[in-house]
């Protein structure tokens, strides 16, 4: 975005809430992951969806006008709508464009004060929805009574996220124990306390995917709106949709469809599970309706309707008579007094469903299925192999939280085509990826072909970067060979930790092979100057198991920011772990970017260990 000493900002032009509504939801299918940005690669696909299609050049020259604006190759939403604006401006005739601009009714203009021709916008019904679910799923914890209930229709969301807490609580709801509770500052807290917390909440974010890019803690401490709500978004999707998958709920193989291999449903996307549950449970009303999105398909109520019937237990009386109301939104409220009767009335108001708002119909649904899945039983099938393990998560966790497109659900099904792990080359070192060597657009006569020669040009990348990837080739990525991948997704990460570090420490090789015994010698010396008796021989260390090394490590960068009340002896397994959970949690909260989890220090898992000294060291130099 471009700074400026604070000039005016320019007139802004609005589209009517329709448009607004149409734009935003047209991004959102493109902005699959939901992070809040798509990759300025596939700003020309985005385009010719809101029907504007031009030649390559001027998408091309488009990106490079807006460079200052476009960080990280990344669009926003605004920035998107600022590009439709001036190409609509530009193509159309301008008493038709003058007739479709008008200022929304449903969108909230911020105008930044630091930066020129910035314009951000904050969907009430978000706003509404996310408020109402914080209020109905945080009122028994303690430290949260003094924030509920928010407001839904003021700016309270904003003001209650100021210091941190209240985001950490979601975190943790979202995925149960990503911090620890003791580790979070409480109380009456100094300004200093209010952005340690905000920095925990932004990297423990980043450790369960989210894409954090352009928000500090002192964006979250301002209560930034659209930066906000995003955030939450993130984190209420990725709780929403965790279980979704056949590791989670093994009767999901009743929607499996004739002749469809296992292999071929790990493929599918949560999205693409709920859309054939409610399909599935539709068939089973006899109602003759099928979805084939939460927009369009859901906007009558009439699927909602019979899937309530269909998937609630009888004894709660779930009726399809809502159906007979004539005003959608009439039909919309009598058809969540239904789902109010299961306690699922949750995310959409009767106008969001009959605007078929994206977010909060996925949402619902979402929802839905977390507590009334009505599957038949998987019974014999056999479902071995399926389970993602600690490796697999931490860097499908890694990936997302770096912005990829699309969004990585299943390690190896997402990356046979070679585009995620292109776009990670070209973040770890940008610019060093040819996209004219890299098919994005699959046709399909040679679509294999085109996949398999993006993967081998992904180890080409791998062996300039002097990568260990003797034996590996395209075609095992594009097979999903387990092994092969998962050593050229290490790498990859590793890469990306040291790259970080190399800046710092103004190296110029990151792969060098001292580069591990650098660590470990500047660990210890740190350890030493503050005052610390133990010390790392080595990343598979034993004495790393319980924890205190790592907590030590922390307090020596932060001196004082440890409370040794809370750390355990190590002596049983369930002492190592919580200490290795606080430590990961302090750590994070001093700001290292911390991927691990608390059973890899235990574990002594050196490839991840690495990556904690690694990134502690980074903080150092940061502070330095």
């Amino acid at each position: 975005m471009s700074r400026g000493g604070g000039g005016a900002v320019r007139e802004s032009l609005f589209l009517n809430a329709d448009q607004l509504e149409e734009i935003t939801k047209l991004f959102e299918t493109i902005d699959c992951n939901g992070s809040g940005y798509i990759d300025a690669n596939d700003l020309g696909k985005a385009l010719e969806t809101v029907g504007i299609k031009i030649p390559g050049h001027e998408v091309r020259e488009i990106v490079q006008k807006r460079m200052g604006s476009i960080r990280e190759g990344k669009l926003d939403i605004e920035e998107f709508k600022d590009v439709y604006t001036e190409l609509k401006t530009k193509y159309d005739v301008k008493d038709k464009w003058n007739s479709m601009i008008k200022s929304p009714k449903d969108v909230k203009e911020i105008r930044s004060q630091h930066h020129d021709e910035v314009r951000h916008s904050v969907a009430n019904e978000e706003q509404v929805a996310f408020s109402n679910w914080i209020n109905s799923n945080f009122t028994d914890d303690p430290d949260c009574k003094k924030y509920l209930p928010i407001n839904p229709e003021t700016s309270d969301l904003y003001q209650k996220c100021g210091d941190g807490i209240l985001l950490c609580k979601m975190i943790n709801f979202s995925q149960p124990e990503t911090i620890h509770e003791k580790a979070i500052n409480k109380g009456n807290l100094s300004v200093y306390q209010i952005l340690e917390n905000q920095t925990l909440a932004l990297r423990s974010a980043q450790a369960i995917g989210c894409n954090i890019i352009n928000i500090g803690p002192e964006d979250l401490r301002d209560g930034k709106e659209h930066l906000v709500l995003g955030l939450t978004w993130q984190i209420i999707r990725i709780g929403l949709l965790a279980d979704i998958n056949l590791q989670h709920n093994p009767n999901l193989v009743a929607l499996l469809l004739e002749g469809e291999t296992l292999e071929d449903f790990l493929k599918l996307s949560p999205e693409e599970i709920l859309i054939r549950w409610v399909n599935y449970h539709l068939k089973r009303s006899g109602c003759g309706r099928t979805v084939g999105n939460f927009t369009a398909d859901i906007k009558d109520s009439i699927a909602y309707i019979h899937l309530l019937n269909q998937i609630a237990p009888n004894h709660l009386g779930i009726s399809t008579i809502p159906e007979r109301e004539s005003n959608l939104e009439d039909r919309a409220e009598k058809m969540l007094l239904e789902a109010e009767k299961m306690k699922c009335r949750a995310f959409v108001s009767p106008r969001d469903v009959c605007r078929g708002i994206y977010k909060l119909n996925l949402a619902f649904v979402a929802n839905l299925f977390n507590k009334y899945p009505a599957l038949e039983p998987a019974g014999d099938v056999d479902l071995g192999g399926i389970e993602e393990t600690r490796e697999e998560k931490t860097y499908r966790n890694w990936m997302n939280s770096m912005g990829v497109s699309p969004y990585v659900y299943r390690l190896y099904s997402d990356l046979t085509d070679g585009l995620v792990i292109c776009q990670l080359y070209d973040k770890i070192k940008p610019n060093c990826v040819d996209w004219k060597k890299v098919t994005r657009t699959f046709k399909e006569k040679s679509a294999n072909m085109e996949r398999i020669e993006n993967c081998n040009y992904a180890i080409q990348l791998g062996k300039q970067s002097n990568f260990s990837l003797v034996g590996i080739s395209g075609k095992d990525i594009y097979d999903g060979n387990k092994t092969l991948t998962l050593a050229l997704v290490w790498q990859l990460m590793r890469a990306y930790t040291l790259s970080v570090l190399q800046q710092l420490r103004g190296n110029s090789d990151p792969s060098t092979a001292n580069i591990d015994k650098e660590i470990v010698a500047w660990a210890n010396e740190k350890l030493d100057s503050g005052g610390k008796s133990g010390r790392l021989t080595g990343f598979n260390d034993p004495g790393i198991s319980d924890g205190q090394l790592i907590i030590d490590l922390v307090d020596a960068i932060k001196p004082g920011s440890v409370d040794y009340g809370v750390v355990k002896s190590g002596q049983t397994e369930e002492e190592k772990l919580e200490n290795a959970k606080y430590g990961l949690t302090v750590a994070r909260r001093a700001g290292a970017r911390i991927y691990a989890l608390p059973e890899d220090v235990v574990e002594v898992k050196s490839k991840m260990v690495m990556t904690i000294f690694a990134c502690l060291m980074i903080v150092a130099l940061q502070d330095a």
